[in-house]
């Protein structure tokens, strides 16, 4: 079976405003990272709506899309989180959450009215956000002096890693995610510069 070296996401943030008998659907999805990034969008929603019936949400984490959550947050089981992270995974999209912010109209839906709302406003959200292909990374982390910063930083530009956080004082820190097809080389040419280590990191 061949490895696995890219994954589906979106590239920018996208939005959809769907309405059914009075109910107003806001759509809002967003490409994330960690746990943490969709925490903090999540708490920015809640306060640009603090009048909204109903956040509910889904998003598939991990470049293999083992972590998921769909959130229904207070609508029937089932009607709301499963419809939104159905659009998500009908794209084949990882590291994407999407929130619907519900305004109540006065009419009840019904479970079928909600299903079809909820998942019309998460594909509205997707469809006119572009489309890209990330590379799956090892994350490591990388201490060295100040002396070695030119050539650590050329061998991570050249193997195309992602910086998630620097610390760039006297002895620097980087914490890096180095595409799956290269981590090996690279791990080696980076431990191999004079004052450098690189130890492998659990995540960003």
């Amino acid at each position: 079976m061949e490895e696995l070296t890219k994954y589906t996401t979106i590239a920018s943030s996208g939005t959809g405003d769907f309405r059914d008998r009075g109910s107003k659907f806001l759509s809002y999805s967003y490409p994330v990272i960690t746990a943490a990034d969709i925490k903090a969008k999540l708490q920015a929603l809640k306060k640009e709506h603090p009048k909204a019936a109903h956040h509910c949400y889904a998003y598939r984490l991990g470049t293999e899309g083992t972590q998921f959550r769909a959130n229904d947050d207070g609508e029937p089981s089932g009607s709301a989180g499963r419809p939104i992270l159905g659009q998500i995974d009908s794209m084949g999209l990882k590291n994407v959450l999407v929130v619907v912010v519900r305004y109540f109209g006065g009419t009840l839906l019904g479970v079928p009215g909600l299903i079809n709302a909820y998942k019309t406003a998460t594909a509205m959200a997707l469809e006119n956000v572009p489309v890209t292909e990330k590379w799956i990374e090892d994350y490591f982390e990388i201490n060295f002096d100040y002396s070695a910063m030119g050539e650590v930083l050329y061998l991570l530009k050249q193997c195309e890693a992602t910086i998630y956080h620097q610390d760039l004082q006297l002895f620097c820190t980087i914490i890096a995610g180095i595409p799956v097809v290269h981590s090996d080389e690279y791990w080696k040419r980076l431990s191999g510069i004079r004052g450098v280590t690189v130890k492998g990191a659990t995540g960003i």
